[in-house]
């Protein structure tokens, strides 16, 4: 069977390539040989033509079959088989897939099918910062959390690591925006009997053309909103255009979200933006309430990109923890257990602290605390 994949090996001695976010470049895992992206691009460019062609048919023939109602088409929308081409292993992976590594051989597998058309991406931000920094800052992340469980910071291990490109649309667009304020302006006036203060009324009338770049917002359904938004910013202006080479060795998923569907969520950073900003200039009065605004966006561009992140799994007590790291700026982002004893000492102690503070008698405070 043809290879409707493609790996990334060596040209010298057939290993397994990967992108190395330290030099920036694609290095043989097994010989050290480094390449630079470009040149893996040009080498693999027919490998990859040929891969999509080949899944190409195989889609087809899948539909023949599929037709005879041996699947319906949920099912055939949510999976696709891939031929490896270092061992030649069927991979099912689906609809959404870009890049994936074999079960079997270990080796990354590309889908070029996947970059075709609409769906493939105007640019990428290449890893910055390896699995073992990846490590290394969740080890910070853990440091200063006092209501960590012992046990879960002395044996914890992290179960599972993975290096992922996730879908993100950049939105770029200039807005028109403008807002009434009410504003007033004590003036008081003090004598030898009264205080005498004056009020003045202003209308404040704000307005600010404003221009918008890659303002962004995920595409993936399967990664949390909270985390991702969590471990912003990237810097974009360290993107370029997209080249399937640097997702050699990481996972990768296509967008799964239409640009339509985050429109009203950019729509509202927009507008928030917009506010504020012209909120800001109406600074410096006693009081000050905003009557209206309007925000009317012009006509703009959507950009397609991949953002890297890596996901950390570890566990404690049977129950899995996940964190996400910027794959560029290391900011991490992750929920944590709580050490229940430790937390009801933590308000004890507060609230020792507060009582003797507020003049309260020891004799009671002692009876509370040994009450809690």
């Amino acid at each position: 069977m043809a290879s409707t994949t493609v790996s990334y090996k060596c040209p010298s001695c057939d290993a397994p390539l990967a992108y190395t976010p330290k030099n920036g470049k694609v290095t043989c895992e097994y010989c050290g040989t480094e390449f630079e992206a470009q040149v893996i691009e040009q080498l693999f460019a027919k490998k990859e033509e040929d891969a999509a062609k080949m899944q190409a048919a195989e889609d087809a023939k899948w539909e023949k079959r599929a037709g005879s109602g041996e699947f319906s088409p949920e099912e055939i929308a949510a999976m696709r088989v891939f031929t490896c081409s270092s061992c030649g292993a069927e991979l099912v992976a689906d609809d959404n897939t870009m890049a994936t590594e074999c079960c079997y051989c270990g080796n990354p597998a590309m889908l070029p099918g996947r970059f075709a058309g609409d769906i493939r991406p105007d640019f990428i931000i290449p890893f910055k910062l390896t699995k073992k920094d990846a490590v290394a800052r969740l080890k910070e992340f853990y440091h200063g959390k006092e209501l960590l469980p012992d046990a879960f910071t002395a044996n914890n291990r992290v179960e599972q690591i993975q290096g992922m490109f996730v879908p993100f649309w950049l939105f770029d667009t200039t807005a028109d925006a403008s807002a009434i304020y009410n504003a007033t302006s004590d003036a008081v006036l003090t004598t030898s009997d009264k205080v005498i203060t004056t009020t003045s009324h202003y209308r404040l009338d704000r307005s600010a053309t404003m221009k918008f770049e890659r303002v962004p917002a995920d595409g993936s359904a399967r990664m949390q909103d909270e985390y991702m938004d969590s471990i912003e910013p990237f810097d974009y202006s360290e993107m370029i255009p997209f080249s399937s080479q640097y997702m050699a060795g990481y996972l990768a998923d296509k967008y799964d979200i239409e640009a339509e569907s985050v429109e009203p969520r950019i729509t509202t950073r927009i507008e928030n933006s917009c506010c504020d900003m012209l909120r800001d200039t109406a600074s410096g009065w006693d009081s000050c309430a905003e009557e209206n605004h309007f925000v009317v966006k012009q006509n703009g561009t959507i950009s397609y990109a991949m953002v890297p992140v890596w996901i950390l799994t570890t566990r404690y007590q049977d129950k899995p923890y996940t964190f996400m790291m910027n794959g560029q700026t290391g900011r991490m982002v992750g929920a944590l257990p709580i050490d229940e004893d430790k937390k009801a000492s933590f308000f004890r102690k507060d609230f020792l602290k507060a009582a003797i503070g507020s003049g309260v008698v020891l004799g009671g405070l002692t009876w509370m605390v040994g009450f809690i």
